[in-house]
């Protein structure tokens, strides 16, 4: 009797088949063949029969190269870590695509010579804070404050307040991070009270600079006291500020978040601040300052290691002078035109309700700020089944519901929206009831 594993279909001849061949158009060579190789080991296991080894492989194909799904959030977190903090705008998006081809990053097409990097970028960063006597982007913030602690700091001290030893996210520590520099940490005052003396007293020949932290994912309230940049300012030591979450300029629905225009104007040497959050731009670290300081900043050797490419130069740059950015967006939505919009999704959801509820900012900026907010609220079970969808939804479970925060979700998604939940019911409707 012949082995039916010799009928299984070889490699060469599965990849003529068009739907595989298609395949290995878009998804490459490499993934097709792996898949195919799964397929044809279920069939020698017994698991299918060989003739059913190419519609297994067509079955078990991605549907795109890379792991990543698009998302919609509804969460009600506008910056959402975990999320990928900042959606970009759509010319944003453009510019993206436009760079990622061969481009003029780091070139004069007028003279055929070598030109600035990213010198459209820098300019516009320049433009929108005109406080700064010059500009340097890296690709993040804690790349920012790490530049400036080899730049101004090298085995020498940095004096902080011992309240603004924050944490940043998946447990990195500011102290540690700058101390694998070999600068040391000068801590001053106490964990809720500084004054201006404590900064002074710690001053001296040692110091590197004066580093001030804008504590973005926590408040501390009562019994506290911190120093000012303008008093800072007046200290015998360069005063770096870090404002963490990345405004530009003075932002009316966050009044006590710090913007890198103000810092500079109130006397800051250096600011250091993220793209990817209220900037609403692509992941990088920003610098403003002196013409003197960021020009040791730019020449440090390891700036070459710490500089963006070209992506996320034209990204930045869209984000800078394009349109209003989604995060700008659901920062300014007014709540009325949120619940008009929870009206007319609830209408044609099963099981709906409209809920006003509370959105944050999140991404660690102002979090003692709350923005109000409505929803569609849905029974608990939908939160699973929408993770699970085309495209997931992630809301957020309150009260023994699921709600869909429509702060975080753009208008241009209400369909998508209305799909994944009509699906969630009609594919299986008693887990999702």
């Amino acid at each position: 009797m012949t082995d039916p594993r010799r009928r299984v279909p070889r490699t060469d001849a599965l990849l003529t088949d068009p739907r595989l061949a298609e395949a290995e158009r878009t998804l490459g060579r490499a993934l097709v063949k792996s898949v195919i190789a799964d397929a044809q080991q279920r069939a020698r296991a017994g698991d299918i029969t060989p003739e059913q080894v190419a519609d297994h492989a067509v079955a078990a194909l991605p549907s795109a190269v890379v792991s990543l799904q698009p998302v919609i959030n509804a969460t009600g977190v506008v910056v959402h870590t975990n999320l990928g903090r900042a959606p970009l705008s759509a010319a944003a998006v453009d510019a993206v695509i436009t760079a990622s081809g061969a481009t003029d990053v780091e070139f004069d097409l007028a003279t055929g010579r070598r030109a600035r990097r990213g010198r459209g970028a820098l300019g516009a960063l320049a433009r929108a804070v005109s406080t700064a006597g010059g500009v340097h982007v890296v690709n993040n913030n804690a790349a920012a404050l790490l530049l400036t602690a080899m730049t101004l700091a090298p085995g020498r001290e940095i004096v902080v307040s011992r309240g603004e030893l924050i944490e940043i996210g998946d447990g990195f520590r500011i102290p540690e991070l700058l101390e694998s520099t070999g600068a040391r940490i000068r801590e001053v005052g106490t964990t809720n009270r500084t004054h201006l003396r404590d900064y002074a007293d710690a001053i001296g020949p040692d110091t590197g600079f004066v580093l001030k932290v804008h504590p973005s994912n926590y408040y501390v309230s009562g019994f506290t006291s911190a120093v000012g940049i303008p008093d800072l300012a007046r200290l015998d030591a360069p005063l770096v500020v870090d404002i963490g979450s990345g405004l530009l300029t003075p932002h009316p629905v966050l009044p006590d978040e710090p913007d890198a225009t103000s810092a500079l104007r109130h006397g800051a040497d250096l600011v250091t601040a993220s793209g990817d959050k209220l900037l609403g731009g692509p992941q990088a670290g920003l610098l403003f300052g002196t013409a003197e300081l960021i020009d040791r900043l730019r020449r440090h050797p390891a700036a070459r290691a710490l500089r963006v490419d070209k992506l996320t130069l034209a990204a930045l740059e869209a984000t800078l002078v394009g349109p209003p950015t989604p995060v700008q967006e659901a920062l300014t939505a007014h709540v009325a035109d949120l619940r008009e919009r929870a009206q007319r999704l609830a209408a044609q959801l099963p099981g709906a309700d409209v809920v006003d509820c509370v959105a944050a900012v999140g991404g660690g900026g102002a979090p003692d700020v709350t923005l109000p907010s409505a929803g569609v609220s849905l029974p608990e079970s939908y939160a699973a089944a929408l993770r699970g969808g085309t495209p997931p939804v992630v809301g957020r479970l309150e009260a023994g519901r699921c709600v869909l925060d429509l702060r975080t979700v753009g208008p241009e998604q209400d369909a998508q929206l209305v799909e994944a939940v009509t699906a969630c019911s009609r594919s299986d409707r008693d887990a999702c009831m």
